[in-house]
C-alpha cells in the first residue's frame, strides 16, 4: 500500500521529524534525571571511566549530578558539582534549536564572526584549565572537585 508520498517528501518529513524526536528524547532524559538522584546510593548511572581508571576528576565529572540539582532548583549545588553545568545545558538547548531551525528550512543560529573565533580558542582552553585545576591538591582549589 502506497502512502502517496514521494521519496523527496519522505526525506523532507524525516529531516523535519528528527529534531523533534531528538527534542522529545532530551526532554525525557531531563525528566528522568530530575526525578532520579544520581548521587543517591544504588543509583544506576554509569560512573566516569576516566575517574575510575585514574582517580582524577575530568572536566565533565559532576555534570549529571549538577543537572539533577539544577533541574530541582538548586543552582548553588549544581555549580558545586560542576561549574559548567548551566553552560553545558544552555549549549545543548542552543544546538538543538539550531538543528530544529535548519531542518525546517530556516537560517541557522549565527553568532558574530569575532565571537566564533574567540570561542573556538577559549572554550577548549577553559575546559582544560578547569580539568587541571580541579585536581590540584590545594585547599582553595578543592572546591572545584565534585
Amino acid at each position: 500500500m502506497e502512502l502517496g508520498l514521494t521519496a523527496a517528501a519522505r526525506g523532507g518529513l524525516a529531516r523535519r521529524a528528527a529534531p523533534i524526536v531528538g527534542g522529545c528524547a532530551l526532554a525525557a532524559s531531563a525528566a528522568f534525571v530530575a526525578t532520579h538522584d544520581p548521587g543517591a546510593a544504588g543509583s544506576r548511572y554509569p560512573a566516569c571511566v576516566f575517574h575510575q581508571m585514574s582517580g582524577l576528576w575530568c572536566p565533565g565529572c559532576g555534570l549529571t549530578r549538577g543537572t539533577y540539582e539544577l533541574l530541582n532548583g538548586h543552582i548553588g549545588a549544581a555549580l558545586g558539582y560542576n561549574i559548567f553545568t548551566p553552560v553545558a545545558l544552555v549549549a545543548i538547548v542552543v544546538a538543538w534549536m539550531a538543528w530544529l531551525r535548519v531542518s525546517w528550512g530556516r537560517q541557522g543560529l549565527r553568532m558574530p564572526q569575532r565571537a566564533g573565533r574567540w570561542l573556538v580558542i577559549a572554550v577548549p582552553v577553559l575546559i582544560i584549565v578547569y580539568g587541571v585545576l580541579r585536581n590540584v591538591p590545594v585547599a582553595s582549589l578543592r572546591a572545584l572537585a565534585p
